[in-house]
């Protein structure tokens, strides 16, 4: 492809930013487009994986959980105490308890090998077969010890008391989880409680993180001279991580168009490139997208990250990521990690708690455009940090969280309730 310049009027890379894009507008497009992917997906013959059991938490199920079989499948009893008849203690009054044969116990996965004939009782524990013959469970506390080899009842209980019954809790047949659930701890219980012990889930999106800039070097070197060390890609890799993608590659591409063009056509789900989303010399990223593939959105109301791109290439979803590292953070958060915690099955919403907390100090914005406010919290007020200054990375590790102004604020004044989202969630 060509690198030379282009006036405005053909350079794809100025196109959105005479006339940015709210992040509303690039929220709706995205969620179409992670739809038609998931779509995509789950037509494909390596979209699902079967795992074990302890890894399935927090993956989305690809079929229907359907049980085979009744849980519990045996009657149980639900306290400690006496198997009984409950005809047996009608007589009992306040004054007045009743004496029975102790016939031997009921213990979890040792029964009491026989049937309770009236007069008696079988010692029983929580959980443990109940016994033919019985038809209630004393309560322990209703009793006291009697002459040797028998107890004394000194409560009435109905019949059916304190007895768990079959399939009272799963019936076989019954739809316990259905397709595209994002599994919790208890999903994969009870999983585990019908006699399964793997579970078929979608696979975790594959991401390639393409990192441009001839000025970087390695993340972990010492910065030399005039180069800087990348610190984009850590980021991006541990975001992946977090939000449940699989980082497949992490590459530098320095300021090349042609490197960064190849890198678009290998396999992945999710394309992230960082730097070169902007409209200088070397911002080449914009223009390769919409060579190989459709570039969306690019130029977005939104302070940092307004140099952001969102596109697609054949299946793959790309986003176009600021190099600044605060930029960074925003949009990756914003957009791309939205995608992967939907393609997993979340809502999308950024991953942090929050909650409503009085704002110490004015801040500026602008009617038109969204602003990402790093703050730190003192009791139950925030104080901003930087309004400005997107490659200041030590802003979002001394800040506590953010609160976003919205595009219809000039300003946002002290003493206002604002949503916070705390980074440590």
């Amino acid at each position: 492809m060509s690198t030379s310049s282009s006036n405005s009027t053909t350079d794809v890379r100025m196109r959105g930013f005479h006339n940015r894009s709210s992040v509303a507008t690039a929220l709706k497009w995205l969620d179409s487009a992670i739809d038609a992917q998931l779509a995509t997906r789950q037509q494909q013959s390596d979209a699902t994986e079967l795992l074990p059991l302890e890894q399935c938490c927090g993956r989305v199920l690809a079929e229907e959980l359907v049980s085979g079989l009744p849980v519990p499948a045996f009657e149980r009893a639900m306290m400690d105490g006496y198997a009984v008849h409950s005809a047996d203690l009608a007589a009992i009054s306040a004054d007045h308890s009743v004496a029975l044969l102790v016939a031997g116990e009921s213990l979890p996965g040792r029964p009491f090998a026989g049937s309770v004939s009236r007069g008696s009782a079988v010692r029983i524990m929580t959980g443990a077969p109940f016994p033919a013959g019985a038809d209630a469970v004393l309560p322990v506390e209703l009793t006291h010890p009697g002459d040797t080899g028998r107890v004394l009842a000194i409560a009435k209980v109905t019949a059916g008391r304190h007895v768990g019954r079959v399939a009272e809790d799963i019936r076989p047949g019954e739809r316990l989880l259905p397709a595209g659930r994002r599994l919790r701890p208890q999903d994969v219980a009870v999983a585990s409680s019908i006699g399964c012990p793997q579970l078929l889930v979608f696979r975790r999106p594959r991401v390639r993180i393409l990192l441009t800039g001839s000025e970087l070097l390695p993340a972990g070197s010492v910065p030399q001279g005039f180069r800087i060390t990348d610190s984009n890609g850590p980021l991006l890799q541990s975001l992946v991580q977090r939000d449940a993608g699989v980082p497949a590659a992490l590459e530098y591409l320095g300021d090349d168009p042609g490197k960064l063009l190849q890198a678009f056509s290998e396999p992945a789900d999710v394309l992230l490139v960082s730097g070169g989303s902007s409209v200088g010399q070397e911002d080449f990223a914009p223009q390769v997208l919409a060579q190989v593939g459709e570039l969306a959105i690019h130029g977005l109301a939104l302070r940092p990250a307004a140099p952001t791109g969102l596109g697609r290439c054949g299946s793959k979803l790309v986003f176009l990521i600021p190099g600044n590292p605060v930029s960074c953070l925003c949009a990756a958060d914003l957009f791309a990690g939205r995608a992967l915690r939907r393609m997993l099955g979340g809502s999308g919403a950024e991953p942090y708690a929050r909650q409503m907390l009085e704002l110490g100090a004015t801040v500026a914005s602008a009617t038109g455009r969204r602003d990402y406010v790093r703050v730190r919290r003192e009791g139950d007020r925030v104080f901003p940090l930087h309004t400005s200054g997107a490659a200041m990375l030590g802003t979002v590790v001394r800040a506590d969280g953010y609160f976003w102004i919205s595009e219809e604020q000039e300003q946002c004044s002290a003493g206002a309730r604002v949503e916070y989202f705390s980074y440590d969630s």
